[in-house]
């Protein structure tokens, strides 16, 4: 499971603006990561320009899965992922994410920015405490831990029935 995108933009009438973007293209050579970076803020703009405010989605792109989280204040968030990583963790780490750079950047600076332009910093940290969602998440990691006891209880009961 990996998080490579996490974005923020505004969604105007006219067009769509990123505000904010962090990355994580580690997993690529080089120099094909520019390339990938680029590739991840068009698809970004592309999916929100897309959406209706107030709207959820989750779209397949190649071997990528991008959530998108369009509020209706225009502010919207993007996750691209790969196709293993939890959908509800993503929405989550959207609703998060959009709810502190709200409150931290003022809404008048949003049809305007740009990543230059606006100060926020908490994209970074996010994306890389959301990488592993059994930490970030709680529900996810009681969720493991369920799967973890049933696979022990289930070892237990075979050995239990094999020694009858």
């Amino acid at each position: 499971m990996k998080l490579y995108s996490l974005s923020v933009l505004y969604k105007g009438e006219s067009k769509t603006v990123l505000l904010k973007a962090a990355y994580d293209v580690s997993s690529f050579s080089f120099f094909q990561r520019s390339s990938v970076q680029e590739f991840m803020t068009f698809t970004s703009q592309l999916i929100v320009e897309r959406s209706a405010k107030g709207s959820r989605a989750s779209v397949k792109e190649q071997e990528y899965l991008c959530h998108v989280y369009v509020r209706n204040d225009s502010l919207a968030g993007v996750v691209i992922a790969d196709s293993e990583y939890p959908s509800r963790v993503a929405f989550t780490l959207l609703e998060k994410v959009l709810d502190e750079f709200s409150k931290q950047v003022d809404r008048i600076d949003w049809p305007t920015g740009s990543p230059d332009t606006i100060r926020y910093s908490g994209l970074d940290s996010q994306l890389s405490r959301y990488q592993n969602p059994r930490e970030a998440d709680p529900m996810t990691k009681v969720q493991a831990e369920l799967d973890e006891t049933k696979i022990i209880l289930a070892r237990k009961q075979n050995s239990c029935c094999a020694i009858m």
